[in-house]
């Protein structure tokens, strides 16, 4: 749903448990993002230094037709571009909610919006009426606590 602040995990996983983690993550009620890197195109800030945002998409759509597309973005400036290019989901990184929130105002419903970064249990309520539509938290698969197990084995005599 539009606006609804829904969470999703990351690739950021144990060796061998991704399908596992992903499969607990569904389980407790959040939302897989990707779960391999061919699934949906993610551009991030990386990629944008060596070339523009927009020929950056033009150059992924040519490659990989039909597959989603998300730019992560720093700047309001980068958003505008990420708009202009047609993006499919706008990855916004470390940015405030006032800032998530003019982000999600300036693509009007042109792309799904994913915050992350720098958010958490603490901060996470602020970011609930953004209108942001993901937030990925990667601490829910690679910070996850085990759980503490025994079996005790007991023998009437």
């Amino acid at each position: 749903a539009r606006g609804k602040l829904r969470l999703r995990d990351t690739r950021k996983t144990l060796p061998g448990l991704r399908a596992l983690q992903k499969a607990a993550v569904r389980a407790g009620g959040g939302f897989n993002h990707r779960e391999s890197l061919s699934d949906a195109i993610l551009i991030k800030d990386n990629h944008l230094t060596q070339m523009g945002l927009e020929s950056a998409v033009d150059r992924v759509r040519a490659r990989w037709p039909g597959r989603p597309v998300e730019v992560e973005c720093d700047t309001v400036e980068q958003v505008a571009e990420a708009r202009r290019s047609g993006a499919e989901i706008v990855l916004l990184d470390n940015m405030t909610p006032t800032d998530v929130a003019g982000c999600v105002a300036l693509l009007d419903g042109t792309a799904y919006v994913e915050i992350s970064g720098g958010i958490d249990v603490e901060n996470l309520s602020e970011y609930r009426n953004t209108g942001a539509e993901f937030v990925s938290v990667g601490a829910i698969t690679h910070s996850a606590r085990a759980l503490d197990i025994g079996l005790d084995v007991e023998v009437d005599a």
